[in-house]
Order: structure tokens, then C-alpha cells, then sequence
């Protein structure tokens, strides 16, 4: 977490390069979806802060966990105090490098993210691919990855196992504005 914001504070405050170099992604989205055998679950949340150093390729967000919302109120009690453990964990991040992106182009380009996942107290490298758009003075990133659950530490209760998948779909949708 530490590294996170002074990751933050570097690309804002001391980085040298021009300001249409330099991207923030506030109220982004983050959606994850669970396949479950006798019932879906899906949640959003709209308040995902991101930031994006297009001459160093660095990105970093940041999703505040108790931000998810979801259809029904008891599945978002569940997911705050059964299995993410907000009180405890209430921050998920990614650090990372993009490659795959040219910043002279217009247009949908296929990138890959690189770096280290944070959720449920648990950090693991990652590969992550998605596409990121060049479209006026603005990016928009996308993408669509699983995360397995166990891989976090995140177990869930035998008595419903067969309703939460073991693998969830995660999908970004970061809108970039230039510093």
C-alpha cells in the first residue's frame, strides 16, 4: 500500500515530463462476476481511482472493496464480512508497467499489464491483457481477466460453495483524463 501512493506522489508531483504524459482515471469501474450453480453474482463499483505515466508505462489503481454494490443488499453483507474481510482488507491494488502501447496512435491497441495484484491481504504477480484507446486527449482502458479465489486467501463457506464460483471475472473499464 505504501508503494502505491508513493507511486502516486512520484508520477503527480515529481515527475518531469510534459502533463498530456500523465493520466487520472477517477470513478472508474471495476464489475466481477461469479457463475454460481444456483445463482449469479455481480457487483460494480464506480469509484475506482487510477493513474497512468504514458513515457514510463507505469500504471496503478487503487478499489476501495466496501465500494462494491450489488443487486441484493444480504450478497453485499456477505461479501464485506464473510470473504473480503473489509474491516481488515478494505484496499485492492494493482502496480504494474503497460506494454504493448503507442502513444502516437489513435485507436484500439492490444496491451498487457504487468506488475503485482493486492486483494484479501495477498499479493501475487499477474499478466493481465485488455486493450487501452487513444481517442482525442483521453485513454480508455479495458479489460476482462479471472482471479481465483483461493489464490487470495478468500474461502468460502461449504454450506454455499456451490453457489460462489471458484473463479471470478474481473473487468476494468478506466477512463483517462491528462493531468
Amino acid at each position: 500500500m505504501k508503494y502505491f501512493y508513493s507511486l502516486l506522489f512520484s508520477i503527480l508531483f515529481f515527475s518531469q515530463t510534459q502533463a498530456q504524459t500523465r493520466f487520472y482515471a477517477e470513478k472508474s469501474m471495476v464489475t466481477f462476476f461469479s457463475d454460481g450453480v444456483i445463482e449469479d453474482i455481480k457487483a460494480t463499483n464506480n469509484t475506482v481511482t487510477s493513474i497512468f505515466d504514458v513515457n514510463k508505462m507505469d500504471v496503478a489503481f487503487l478499489v476501495k472493496v466496501k465500494d462494491f454494490q450489488f443487486e441484493k443488499k444480504l450478497m453485499q453483507v456477505h461479501f464485506n464480512e464473510k470473504y473480503m474481510e473489509t474491516e481488515k482488507f478494505p484496499k485492492s491494488t494493482f502496480i504494474g508497467s503497460i506494454s504493448g502501447f503507442n502513444a502516437s496512435k489513435t485507436g484500439v491497441q492490444q496491451v498487457t499489464a504487468t506488475g503485482k495484484l493486492f486483494i484479501h491481504g495477498v499479493t501475487k504477480d499477474v499478466k493481465i491483457p485488455g486493450t487501452l484507446e487513444k481517442r482525442g486527449a483521453n485513454l480508455f482502458l479495458k479489460s476482462k481477466f479471472m482471479v481465483k479465489l483461493a489464490d487470495y486467501n478468500i474461502t468460502i463457506p461449504q454450506i454455499i460453495w456451490n453457489n460462489v464460483a471458484e473463479d471470478v471475472e474481473v473487468e476494468l473499464d478506466f477512463t483517462y483524463n491528462p493531468l
